[in-house]
């Protein structure tokens, strides 16, 4: 393949910057300090870095509007994600459709299908449930799709995502060093890809291994959720849980302290999700800090590598995740 052009991936990193920095540079916001401003336009101009080279060779037919299929649009994970894809569309300069499949599962084709009618150039798909149905309405499209925030086995489809099954492991491994030994795994949607396919192997092997009792709680998806689970938790004896949802998460928190539960000598929590919700809550939860924003931009990217034809070198990326320690853990 050839070798794959400088991206704004390549200057943020090497400005050490956000991505979100260098569209301000490249878009001329005066909201960027001057020595910042500075360093980006320096490594811009040392790697030769052409942000406006897709929109200018665009064929006239193009839309140059993306389709951004959301599974709900207030969840605040994926509104992260989507302003990474907003900053990089606005650099290239496309126009963003948004369509949301919240409570209509069993009508996703239809949903999909609605959207490429529009003539979209091409679709991100952010929804971790990628079904049977969406899978085959994307088989049958010519237009580019690329997953964010997921990926299937099922299909060769191009995705942007961060190695869930080892950020799963590390979480669990240091419940397990800070002496705890009745780990639960809490999950919203059991089916979702990145939970079948990717979390809930991951804490089966870890238990396994560890010889610990093995305890999955499904269905956990919203505050009230985790709030009534936590006494459930507390009967089967758990002392730390993995729980891939902010806003469950929380819901434990806060019903480990109404019960009198000092957090973390006595239940310790991590969260998956990692949006500002785990900051402000005290204690501050303990996070799987996913790059939210760069995985929508770095999806982006490599759509209008795809929508104007060019060489993508790698099709699957995994971008590096932190396992950032606070005060929901006694290791912080």
């Amino acid at each position: 393949m050839h070798k794959q052009e400088v991206t704004i991936y390549d200057v943020a990193r090497e400005a050490k910057v956000s991505m979100a920095t260098v569209s301000r540079v490249v878009n001329g916001n005066s909201n960027v300090r001057k020595e910042t401003r500075e360093r980006v336009e320096e490594v811009i101009k040392r790697l030769h870095y052409q942000p406006n080279a897709v929109a200018q060779g665009l064929a006239s037919k193009k839309t140059t509007t993306v389709g951004l299929i959301v599974p709900e649009l207030t969840n605040l994970y994926f509104a992260e994600l989507s302003k990474g894809i907003d900053d990089i569309a606005l650099l290239y300069k496309y126009n963003i459709i948004i369509t949301s499949i919240e409570n209509r599962l069993m009508k996703e084709e239809q949903v999909i299908q609605g959207l490429l009618n529009k003539q979209v150039d091409g679709v991100i798909y952010m929804s971790n449930r990628l079904t049977d149905e969406a899978v085959e309405a994307f088989k049958r499209t010519s237009t580019p799709v690329v997953l964010a925030g997921t990926k299937d086995s099922r299909t060769d489809i191009p995705s942007v995502t961060i190695d869930y099954k080892k950020a799963g492991t590390e979480a669990l491994n240091l419940l397990l060093n800070d002496g705890k030994k009745n780990l639960a795994l809490v999950v919203g949607d059991a089916e979702a890809v990145v939970n079948k396919e990717h979390r809930i192997p991951a804490y089966k092997e870890f238990v396994a291994d560890h010889n610990l009792p093995e305890r999955i709680y499904t269905g956990i998806s919203d505050y009230s959720d985790g709030y009534n689970l936590y006494s459930k938790l507390i009967k089967d004896g758990v002392d730390g849980v993995l729980v891939t949802g902010d806003s469950s998460s929380v819901g434990i928190l806060n019903s480990a302290i109404d019960a009198g539960a000092k957090v973390p000598e006595d239940f310790e929590i991590i969260t998956a999700s990692a949006t500002q919700i785990s900051s402000v809550v005290r204690p501050a939860l303990t996070t799987v800090k996913q790059p939210l924003y760069d995985i929508g931009a770095v999806a982006m990217r490599m759509l209008t590598k795809l929508m104007n034809n060019e060489e993508v070198e790698e099709v699957n990326i995994e971008l590096p995740y932190e396992l950032v320690k606070k005060q929901s853990t006694l290791n912080n």
